[in-house]
């Protein structure tokens, strides 16, 4: 009997068959049998089934595998060139404006969120790649803020000092932490505790339990690496699309750390680890659990409280 390994191996040639086969020869057939039935375009039975993130998904993956490079390119255009596919696209279609008066309004939003997002992951990108310098005014202005904004009511005595354990730095000083998010791990960190002070005192509180705690500032990278990830495998996007009507920011993506931070807490404590020794493997898990929910089309993760 064949064993799982090639079982595995067969699924996946007979899944390339298939994706060839239907790329060069049925899709083309399918959606010329469906105008003449329909008289209209692929791009407009989307605009009349789905919305939301199967919407902008669907049209994404039309313009993706067209034959026709205007469409294809249409989906690495800059935020400035949406218009302008918008009317190449429409012109190539033959679809008339005062016949389909919302399809210039649904393919702009589209083309807004599917060309936003990968300038997004390159904006994240750009940030990530920046390590923290400690000669830099402005990064030292930003972890004092930090500092300031977790401990108001506690000096702190030197920049380099044991004091930063207290809000779950490993070091004596803080910048060596950051060399795998870079200084996006602390643009997050910042982020969230002036956004949300409440919930961030509440949750470093929450982070010092003698049973339960953990290294709130290392998570936090932690989970900057995460959001990264996630954004960086496309995983983010039914999220976004629902999330954002129009080209995601930075800001989308900090207030997704956000709810990131929040809720891990919450499924720290509910799992109630037996030591932070298991940290990776429950890492692991939520990763997982958000994975999965970002799976769902109608999909939007927002902080909640």
């Amino acid at each position: 009997m064949p064993n799982e390994t090639q079982s595995q191996n067969r699924g996946k040639m007979f899944l390339s068959l298939w994706e060839f086969f239907y790329g060069h020869f049925f899709r083309y057939w399918m959606k010329w049998l469906l105008r003449q039935m329909t008289g209209k375009c692929e791009l407009q039975r989307i605009f009349d089934t789905y919305v939301g993130a199967q919407r902008t998904h669907g049209i994404e993956n039309s313009l993706t595998y067209s034959k026709n490079k205007i469409l294809q390119k249409a989906t690495q255009a800059v935020e400035s060139e949406v218009d302008k596919y918008v009317e190449d696209i429409m012109k190539e279609k033959n679809i008339n404006p005062e016949k389909d008066t919302s399809f210039k309004i649904c393919m702009k939003t589209c083309l807004l969120q599917i060309t936003g997002y990968k300038q997004l992951y390159l904006d994240v990108e750009d940030v990530r790649k920046r390590p923290y310098d400690s000669d830099n005014e402005q990064h030292e202005k930003l972890l004092l803020k930090l500092w300031n904004l977790l401990m108001p009511t506690v000096k702190l005595t030197a920049r380099i000092s044991k004091q930063w354990a207290d809000i779950g730095f490993q070091g004596d000083d803080p910048k060596t932490d950051f060399r795998g998010m870079g200084i996006l791990g602390l643009i997050n960190l910042v982020y969230f505790s002036e956004n949300y002070t409440r919930e961030a005192h509440q949750i470093l509180s929450r982070s010092n339990h003698p049973k339960l705690g953990y290294s709130y500032a290392i998570v936090g990278i932690n989970l900057t690496e995460m959001a990264y990830s996630l954004l960086k495998s496309e995983a983010l996007k039914f999220h976004l699309y629902n999330f954002v009507p129009g080209a995601p920011t930075m800001e989308h993506f900090h207030q997704f750390y956000c709810y990131l931070v929040y809720e891990f807490d919450k499924f720290w404590f509910e799992e109630e680890p037996e030591s932070i020794m298991y940290f990776n493997l429950y890492r692991e898990k939520f990763h997982e659990k958000i994975k999965g929910l970002l799976m769902d089309y109608n999909v939007a993760l927002t902080l909640k409280i």
